[in-house]
């Protein structure tokens, strides 16, 4: 008996090692795959010009892909800074201040937002969020804006985002031990005092990890960005102008470019761009949070 149980136990030990290899194999296996498509574009051009290059002609074999990289960032890292106060707050009002029946309410509908199609976002943005920035933002600021800007998909998305942001946040907020928060509060502390402390203090790892992980999400956002940013190629120089996002681009051109080898390279080179990016945005979390980590202890 004893002998078997030491069998299915080191069974299982391997089995769980060979799906764990497998899932980490997967991403080597994705980057070696986009690298190979990538490489005809990279033959006779350099990296660097590819990355620093606003020209963008394919029927001339001239690929820049500055402009997709910077209206990536600016999209994300505003859809970031208009989720990320909202769902912070949110989250802490539902772990340390609301009363069951409140979340009784709310958790059923973040849940609601969560499942629904990133294409219902992008219609709701062009129905209102496009017609509200054309007729009564940009008009303060220039004299004419198609609504199809920087700012639409960085509010698009930022709500889309919010629902993942607030279930991160509670699952991180909720790992705190409830006798951290009654000794606390038993030694004089406010509710307040007690959150910003003890709880955010004791959670500043798992918040980093979520905001890094929710921007991760945002750059690989197509659809509904797609539907409301316009789709112009160009770097923008502040959010009432258009942009063209590199998920934007590859689900645009993917289709047309069949015909054209090199096109179809330089899409996979986009792609393999995003996938460097979010990768690299990951690394440096891990990093920080072993660093944070090591404090702690």
């Amino acid at each position: 008996m004893v002998k078997n149980r030491i069998v299915k136990d080191r069974l299982a030990q391997g089995v769980m090692f060979s799906l764990t290899i497998v899932a980490i194999l997967f991403v080597v296996v994705m980057a070696i795959g986009l690298y190979l498509k990538s490489s005809p574009v990279l033959e006779g051009r350099s990296l660097f010009s590819l990355l620093t290059s606003s020209v963008w002609k394919p029927m001339k074999g001239e690929f820049g892909f500055l402009p997709f990289i910077v209206g990536t960032l600016w999209v994300t890292f505003l859809a970031i800074l208009i989720s990320f106060p909202i769902s912070f707050l949110t989250a802490i009002y539902l772990t340390e201040y609301a009363r069951p029946v409140v979340r009784k309410f709310v958790f059923p509908a973040l849940d609601i937002l969560a499942a629904l199609p990133s294409v219902i976002y992008g219609v709701w943005g062009m129905l209102v969020i496009v017609p509200w920035i054309s007729n009564n933002v940009a008009p303060h600021f220039m004299e004419f804006s198609s609504g199809y800007t920087v700012l639409a998909a960085g509010i698009v998305l930022g709500v889309m985002v919010i629902p993942l942001l607030v279930s991160l946040f509670i699952e991180v907020f909720t790992s705190v031990p409830a006798e951290l928060r009654e000794a606390s509060l038993a030694l004089g502390a406010t509710r307040w005092q007690t959150t910003k402390k003890v709880v955010l203090r004791k959670t500043l790892a798992g918040v980093l990890a979520a905001v890094v992980l929710a921007i991760s999400r945002a750059m690989g956002e197509t659809i509904a960005v797609l539907m409301v940013c316009g789709c112009v190629i160009g770097i923008p120089t502040n959010i009432l102008e258009s942009c063209y996002p590199i998920p934007a681009l590859i689900a645009n051109n993917y289709g047309e470019m069949l015909s054209m080898p090199l096109y179809e390279s330089a899409l996979m080179f986009a792609a393999l761009i995003l996938f460097a990016v979010v990768l690299i945005f990951n690394l440096l979390s891990r990093i920080i949070l072993y660093r944070i980590e090591s404090r702690e202890e």
